[in-house]
């Protein structure tokens, strides 16, 4: 006889469910929220340029609007230092190890779930040995001199056999099983997977923006305490000469003691301003070593000045309606809502019947070789429909739940979107008050400069007391210190703004990572080919 062969229908199973597959997704389809119809970022016209001073940071800086933003915009500053750190904690850093790590784990979760298109095929193999009761009576099997069942024959008269029969049985099978995707359960599945791996991407973007922006306002912070170092050791070693010359001065009796303990107390609230800002340059230093991935005791080679830091003249200014999709921080919040929009899709499927099919083919004999010849082979073909009538309401709610987190994610998204332009608003205003800031600080401290000098020589010739010195050189201490601040202000603002404008993510050549089109944030939704 020939063998069985499954039936006809078995081919039908990958057209009907490629049919099936076709069908439509219940749930909204998501679209991407339309821009905000801001024109601008403040009621009023900001100005074009900021204001200058004839001083070190005090150059006129230009928005250009439409100037499209580098990703290596650090390099604005003209500071190979600089290029070099961020380069090398783009490099080492944890923390993007960490978020390309996530994006991998969120790109292999959609790979999965596209794995619930097709149908699982297993293959099974079930050796059976077993041994039947030897008092069966006039039904007794017969059997071969090596165990083998070959039949079973009536003995209605015999006595029962004593003896126990042993035997091998063999089955193997090919099972076939597929869950119809008829409402478009896991097409809404797949889609919101793929929104979280879009805000991943949009996460690791984020990282390497706030990388950059860590390392460059660390470096800036050493360049300004430095300085402050620096202008309050010249203080201390002019206020330590003019202490000498009183000192003299009152040897001579030209000068009383209370003239020398003033001065004594105005060079020690000088050298008083020294530990706090060392500690600070001791703790910006283990801030510089962390971001480049490096432990306390393993120093970085870069040291940052001011000197060595350039003001950028020309600086971006995107348009309020590009400002949704530079930001890396809105990408992210839009493509959560897509995924919460999909999860509306999947609870809405839930709660329809459900469509599957099974399928087994395969052969079973005594002996392992005649399991697939005549008689051997069997079939089965299952269908299978379900519906919840009654879950306590479960699935009702949980659709329910699915609609409020949506809502949730919409607001979430809106809140992202406003602060992103409050943060860019408050960026240029910041630059335009630190200009007017460097300018007044520059013009305060030329001016308590020239009168500590002018001060000090009437000092020295016994022209001015002791008391008008030290003022002067109060005066002229907090003037050096507030321009220097002033001045550090300014480049840790620009720095800020080219973050606030979604630091030029989008120029990165080195992506490791496919784009897929839902990344692009364009709200398609992807099917398999």
């Amino acid at each position: 006889m020939n063998p069985v062969r499954p039936p006809r229908f078995f081919s039908l199973l990958a057209p009907l469910a490629l049919m099936l597959l076709a069908g439509c997704a219940v749930g909204p389809d998501f679209k991407r929220p339309e821009a905000p119809p801001a024109s601008g970022y403040s009621p009023k016209p900001l100005p074009q340029t900021t204001s200058s001073a004839e001083t070190y940071a005090g150059e006129t800086q230009r928005f250009e609007g439409g100037m499209d933003i580098p990703f290596d915009w650090w390099r604005a500053f003209q500071c190979p230092q600089l290029d070099q750190l961020v380069d090398r904690s783009i490099r080492s850093s944890p923390t993007i190890a960490s978020a390309k790590a996530a994006l991998l784990q969120a790109q292999e979760m959609v790979y999965a779930q596209n794995g619930y298109y097709f149908p699982t095929v297993g293959v099974g193999y079930t050796p059976e040995r077993q041994q039947l009761a030897g008092n069966l009576g006039g039904n007794s099997p017969g059997i071969q001199s090596n165990g083998t069942v070959i039949s079973t024959y009536q003995n209605p008269n015999g006595p029962p056999y004593n003896g126990p029969v042993t035997y091998t049985f063999h089955t193997a099978q090919v099972t076939v099983g597929y869950t119809l995707d008829v409402f478009g359960a896991n097409r809404r599945q797949v889609e919101s997977l793929e929104a979280q791996a879009a805000t991943q991407r949009f996460e690791l973007e984020a990282a390497y923006i706030t990388l950059a922006s860590n390392v460059v306002a660390a470096a800036i912070q050493e360049a300004s305490t430095r300085a402050q170092i620096e202008a309050v050791e010249r203080i201390i070693d002019a206020t330590t000469r003019s202490l000498g010359i009183l000192r003299n001065q009152q040897r001579l009796g030209y000068a009383s003691n209370v003239d020398l303990a003033a001065q004594e107390s105005a060079l020690a609230q000088a050298e008083q301003q020294l530990p706090p800002l060392r500690r600070q340059l001791e703790q910006t230093r283990d801030l510089i070593r962390a971001l480049v991935g490096n432990l306390p005791d393993k120093d970085v080679e870069e040291i940052f000045g001011l000197s060595s830091l350039h003001l950028p003249r020309e600086l971006p200014l995107s348009l309020p309606s590009k400002i949704v999709t530079q930001r890396p921080d809105v990408r992210a919040a839009e493509e959560q809502m897509r995924a919460a929009n999909a999860q509306v899709g999947v609870a809405i499927a839930a709660r329809l019947p459900q469509f599957s099919i099974s399928a087994a083919y395969g052969g079973a004999a005594s002996e392992f070789g005649q399991m697939f010849k005549s008689g051997g082979p069997f079939w089965n073909l299952t269908g299978n429909v379900d519906q919840t009538l009654f879950a306590g309401m479960t699935l009702l709610h949980r659709e329910r739940a699915a609609d409020q987190a949506l809502i949730q994610a919409a607001e979430q998204y809106r809140a992202t979107v406003i602060g992103a332009f409050q943060n860019v608003a408050d960026t240029l205003h910041a630059l335009s008050a630190d200009a007017d800031a460097v300018k007044a600080a520059a013009t305060s401290e030329r001016a308590a400069k020239t009168t500590l000098a002018l001060t000090a020589r009437q000092f020295e010739t016994g022209y001015s007391g002791s008391l008008a010195l030290y003022s002067a050189q109060q005066a002229y201490s907090e003037a050096a210190i507030a321009l220097i601040q002033a001045q550090a202000n300014r480049l840790s603002d620009t720095a800020a703004l080219f973050q606030a404008l979604g630091g030029g993510w989008w120029n990165r050549t080195d992506r490791p990572f496919p784009q897929s089109q839902a990344a692009e944030g364009d709200g398609s939704r992807r099917r398999p080919d």
